[in-house]
């Protein structure tokens, strides 16, 4: 089965720098990206050993997961705003 890899890197790789000092320097989007990140190698385990598990369960793993990278992205896009303005 092909599995989609779901990285912030990839996915956002013009917001680099932003990712890098971010999980360097704020706790709370450290741990958030860490979540993604658990969360993110879940699916895709079950993903790729093509593992049962319900379809809603599933569903809601996926939801949570794009709850979070959208909650990331928001965050990402704050920071360089606050950049911009410096």
């Amino acid at each position: 089965m092909q599995v989609d890899h779901h990285d912030l890197y990839a996915d956002f790789p013009e917001m680099r720098d932003a990712i890098d000092d971010l999980r360097e320097h704020n706790p709370y989007f450290r741990r958030s990206m860490g979540q993604y990140g658990r969360l993110t190698g879940r699916v895709e385990d079950l993903e790729v050993h093509d593992m049962p598990v319900a379809d809603f369960t599933m569903e809601d793993m996926k939801k949570q997961r794009v709850y979070l990278k959208d909650q990331l992205y928001h965050f990402l896009l704050a920071y360089r705003q606050g950049q911009k303005t410096r």
